[in-house]
């Protein structure tokens, strides 16, 4: 079963975040040619986020094109007071995510590509951590790969066919 819920952009506002800009080189037989990438998480910090990655000759291009790329793989996430439902380790690539909820006023204790992330999904309490690799790409996918899988106690009781209380108490 699929935990991907795919969110419609019509009546959405949302907000951009620029994770990552870097210049790339594409060598040629005729010399060097320079473009820009951009990777751009956009959320409207209620449950709803997705990413995008932008490649052009010029940087407001590239996060342009990142921006489209995003609003096109938005995602819905459970958010429970503030944070997440529970906890979850995910990996992509050479990166690794742990992500813990926390109480209400710890706030975001994530470091760059992770808090960008958090922070547009709508989250204000979380823990989180990253191991391995810390490239900006792999860390945002690994994010949104450990948000995928968050399923909260609602969606839990409707699968199993039992109450909300006895999902809790056994």
């Amino acid at each position: 079963m699929s935990t991907i819920r795919k969110v419609k952009t019509s009546d959405l506002e949302l907000k951009e975040r620029v994770v990552s800009i870097k210049r790339v080189t594409k060598v040629t037989k005729g010399g060097r040619t320079f473009s820009f990438s951009a990777i751009v998480v956009v959320g409207n910090e209620d449950g709803i986020v997705g990413y995008g990655l932008g490649k052009a000759g010029e940087v407001t291009t590239a996060i342009g094109k990142g921006m489209e790329d995003a609003k096109k793989n938005l995602i819905r996430v459970p958010i429970n007071k503030g944070t997440i439902p529970h906890q979850k380790v995910a990996k992509y690539s050479g990166a690794r995510v742990f992500l813990k909820p926390a109480s209400h006023g710890t706030g975001v204790v994530a470091g760059g590509a992770m808090r960008a992330v958090l922070e547009s999904v709508g989250i204000t309490d979380v823990l989180a951590k990253s191991k391995g690799s810390s490239n900006p790409h792999n860390l945002v996918k690994a994010t949104f790969a450990a948000l995928t899988d968050m399923r909260d106690a609602g969606t839990i009781a409707e699968l199993r066919g039992i109450s909300i209380d006895r999902v809790f108490n056994g």
